[in-house]
């Protein structure tokens, strides 16, 4: 008899988890222990589910890092017992979480799925059953008793994509996370069409090494028409400044102006490292295409390629947790780690 996968369902806080009170209205979270009564679709699914439950559920606008080291280690204390996990988590900053959690989660080689709702699961219209019960099937597809799915996946709105290429685009409809760089992993119709070249491609000889060392005194700088010498010289003398993120125009580039120039060289020549990730949702970094990034490729401004800026400032926060070297810091960056650029 083929036995049924073991599926571990995190909840962390956010809308699918909540419940609302048709007396007051009010949102309240509900208690997972009693998934199967609001959820009986759950009992047909063709696997064990266990929940648990962060203590204090919290809202996705309050999630740091101190977050994801605890679902990391949730992850870590279960994951010879469990063959998937879904994490239900707000989805306002569920890029973020599940970025980070992928460049955390080293050598991982079972399937570890984000998911949450646009609406609460009691809603009459509400996206979060679909999410869920879909989320936990494709946490559940086997294939000769090994997990099809081998890394860290984001599902939304009939769509299975890799976490840290997404991003949330849209606050009302269902269909509130884009994969522009990327195409999506599982497809959900009638039936779950898995897109198999896509798949990341694990060593699952290693063992899963679980990274909570984290370095989140990073400055992140959208560049805009009009940012003037003052402000610039202020937000890059940060003191504690331990990595800087520069969201620039289109391919990578940003204002040549000799004043941004030079504070940008005393900002490099401190060893801190500066990421050149574009503002656009789709494309890619490509610095030396034109006049304004020439010379930040000159000064070793190192390039995110096609990363979204969630994967740039989570593996940004990774890589400085693990006290790699100025020298190869740069060359360790601009390699694709997790499937988080091409």
């Amino acid at each position: 008899m083929k036995k049924k996968p073991n599926i571990l369902l995190i909840y962390t806080g956010g809308t699918i988890g909540m419940i609302k009170d048709f007396e007051t209205g009010a949102l309240r979270n509900f208690n997972f222990n009693e998934l199967l009564s609001y959820i009986p679709e759950l009992k047909l699914l063709d696997c064990n589910i266990t929940t648990t439950s962060f203590t204090n559920p919290i809202d996705s606008s309050n999630m740091n890092p101190k977050y994801w080291m605890d679902i990391a280690k949730i992850i870590e204390s279960n994951y010879e017992r469990m063959d998937g996990f879904v994490v239900l988590h707000g989805s306002d900053t569920m890029s973020y979480t599940a970025s980070a959690l992928s460049f955390m989660l080293e050598n991982l080689s079972k399937p570890v799925i984000f998911t949450g709702s646009q609406l609460p699961i009691g809603d009459l219209r509400t996206d979060a059953k679909e999410n869920l019960i879909t989320s936990i099937q494709i946490a559940s597809l086997q294939e000769k008793g090994v997990s099809r799915i081998a890394e860290v996946g984001l599902y939304f709105e009939y769509k299975l994509y890799r976490a840290n290429r997404t991003t949330k685009i849209n606050a009302e409809h269902f269909e509130a996370f884009a994969s522009l760089n990327y195409p999506e992993l599982v497809q959900s119709g009638v039936n779950l069409v898995v897109n198999d070249e896509s798949l990341y491609k694990p060593n699952r000889k290693k063992k899963l090494k679980v990274h909570t060392n984290l370095e989140s005194n990073i400055v992140l700088i959208k560049m805009f028409p009009g940012m003037d010498e003052k402000t610039i010289e202020y937000l890059f003398d940060f003191p504690d400044m331990k990595g800087l993120v520069l969201e620039t125009y289109g391919s990578g580039n940003v204002t040549n102006a000799q004043w941004f120039i030079s504070s940008l060289k005393k900002v490099i020549k401190k060893g801190i490292p500066v990421i050149n990730v574009t503002q656009c949702s789709g494309g890619s970094v490509n610095m030396g295409l034109y006049e304004t990034s020439t010379e930040l490729k000159k000064m070793g401004v190192i390039s995110a390629n096609d990363c979204t800026t969630e994967a740039a400032l989570a593996k940004l926060m990774y890589l400085l947790g693990q006290k790699i070297t100025a020298n190869s810091f740069k060359t360790i960056f601009e390699t694709s780690l997790r499937g988080e650029m091409r």
